[in-house]
């Protein structure tokens, strides 16, 4: 899901000048001073093998949480967000699991690995739901038999507040709430940094927890704020940290990378983005064959940062969007998250060259009401000049970002007319609340029948799966489903994967595979699916020994693919 980052802020010398704040409390004042005269003291003793310097932040810590955060809305309070299945879980090393139902195919020899945050220690202030340490559970299957898996992603985050015993990394979704709480905990984050007790400047403060990639070989656990973090799975199906991978193009903060690149299978060439703050607000860039990141491209078009999360990539095009969703750093002066939606705004999709050696030849293309952050396929039409997007349209964006219940989306198809530079159709697939779309991956970037998705009961949980055929898209807006399963009473999942059959020459010949949970028994399962079935079939249940929280992206690699420690 998405992580726009608080990066790049400025000096905020602002901050100890604010007139409301200072009559409410003369806290920000005296925090620079009793900064100052500490770091004499300690000046030549790094705060993590110092005690009392831990002490001091663990005592400021708690004063900010205790006295200065006002009451938490339940979209933010951990209480309330971290209970039932979204509740935290232990690591769980390899683990026997048991076939409950059916048999698991051949052709799912290997392994569906999901993300999802999931927090070390448990909030004392306000939280986000894409706030949280990044988790892999893994189920590896060989031989009808499968393995179960569940490890933390050993970002730098994770290992610092591990070894303070602590959760302090700051957030972009909850770290401002309130005027003083905001003020203070920024100032004790510039505090840690200066007294040595993090270095995100050098080894960033990415969570790994949105989703995951395949690319030049390696398997990565991606997040909007950082860069990405190489996994491996081993031969008893344990998951590893390699670590952070800069892809030669520098480590420090100001280098990070999408959650979701796209590679080209033809090139083995791999295009991704980034997002800044503070101009420049969107920058493309490739990784090559061998694992080097190429020059930057940057989108000087963009006046403000848009929360750029997914985009499309066809044979000669990449295509993003300019959305109503944005990061304004004001924001955080006046207490508030920095993430604010434009109603004004008209949004916009952008097509560029994939070859473009700049941001001359780009083509914006205005879409009234359409704001996009995943966006499912792409590919360009029959007739020249057009290009087809199939994704879900986020109909909650002022609100959707504050308090994740109320997200809506409903999928489309649009086509746009690159010379003529306007949407030349738009369709409306189904009026359900539906997100996590996939296809067969044979066909991304190409024109495709097939799409899967999960019907949202409340972000991210999923009530069903259904298989929606594009073929029926119709200007009427009638609904395209083609084949529906649900998962039962008191029973969610999350973003199904589509798994070609071996040998399969029809692009719906398959299996779709996802995580299912039953809340009153606190079960959860790995269910295969025959997305072929008109009711997609339980082919598999695969009962797990532990739980899986609810989360966001997965994927699957071939146990061939393992063997050879390649995801090509």
């Amino acid at each position: 899901m998405l992580q726009a980052t608080m990066l790049h802020l400025p000096k905020f010398p602002t901050l100890l000048h604010l007139p409301s704040l200072n009559k409410e409390n003369n806290l920000l004042q005296k925090m620079p001073k009793i900064i100052k005269s500490t770091s004499s003291i300690f000046s030549n003793e790094q705060s993590g093998k110092n005690p009392l310097l831990t002490t001091i932040f663990y005592s400021l810590d708690d004063l900010v949480s205790n006295f200065l955060d006002s009451p938490l809305p339940p979209s933010i309070d951990p209480r309330h967000l971290l209970s039932g299945n979204f509740a935290p879980v232990e690591e769980l090393p390899p683990t026997a699991c048991e076939v409950v139902e059916g048999s698991i195919p051949a052709s799912l020899n290997g392994a569906y690995i999901r993300n999802g945050p999931n927090p070390q220690f448990f909030p004392r202030g306000p939280y986000h739901p894409f706030d949280g340490d990044g988790m892999l559970h893994s189920v590896t299957i060989s031989g009808g038999r499968a393995t179960f898996c569940s490890r933390y992603v050993r970002t730098y985050k994770f290992k610092t507040e591990a070894e303070s015993g602590r959760a302090f990394f700051p957030s972009p979704f909850s770290s401002c709430h309130g005027g003083l709480a905001t003020a203070a905990r920024f100032l004790l984050t510039v505090a840690r940094g200066a007294f040595g007790h993090f270095e995100p400047s050098e080894n960033g403060f990415g969570t790994a927890n949105t989703s995951l990639a395949c690319f030049n070989g390696g398997l990565y656990a991606l997040c909007e704020s950082d860069l990405p973090y190489q996994i491996q799975l081993a031969e008893d199906g344990d998951i590893i940290t390699l670590g952070r991978c800069d892809f030669g193009g520098g480590r420090d903060m100001t280098e990070r990378m999408t959650a979701h690149p796209h590679a080209d299978p033809d090139t083995g060439e791999v295009f991704a983005f980034k997002c800044n703050v503070f101009a420049p607000f969107l920058t493309f860039f490739t990784i090559d064959s061998e694992g080097r990141k190429g020059s930057d491209l940057v989108i000087s078009s963009m006046k403000r940062m848009a929360c750029v999360h997914d985009f499309g990539l066809t044979k000669r095009f990449i295509v993003f969007q300019d959305v109503q969703i944005e990061m304004d750093p004001t924001e955080v002066v006046r207490g508030r998250t920095p993430l604010v939606c434009h109603r004004d705004k008209v949004p916009r999709i952008g097509v560029l060259p994939r070859e473009a050696a700049d941001d001359g030849g780009l083509v914006w293309i205005e879409t009234p009401g359409l704001n996009l952050l995943h966006i499912t396929n792409a590919w360009e039409g029959d007739c020249g000049g057009r290009i087809v997007i199939v994704a879900p349209n986020f109909l909650a964006a002022d609100r959707g970002f504050l308090d994740t219940s109320l997200m809506h989306s409903q999928f489309e198809m649009i086509e746009l007319d690159i010379n003529e530079k306007k949407v030349v159709s738009r369709y409306v697939l189904s009026r359900k609340n539906m997100e996590f779309g996939v296809i067969n991956q044979a066909y991304a970037g190409k024109k495709n029948r097939y799409m899967y998705a999960a019907v949202i009961a409340e972000m991210p949980k999923a009530g069903g799966v259904v298989k929606t055929d594009l073929s029926k898209a119709a200007a009427e807006g009638g609904d395209c489903t083609v084949a529906r399963r649900d998962f039962g009473e008191g029973c969610y999942g999350g973003e199904p994967y589509f798994v070609a059959r071996e040998g399969a020459e029809e692009e719906d010949d398959g299996y779709l595979v996802t995580y299912v949970h039953k809340e009153s028994s606190e079960e959860s399962w790995f269910w295969v699916m025959d997305a072929k079935s008109p009711t997609l079939d339980i082919v598999a249940r695969v009962r797990l020994p532990g739980r899986v929280p609810y989360g966001y992206h997965g994927l699957f690699v071939s146990e061939k693919h393992l063997k050879e420690n390649s995801c090509d």
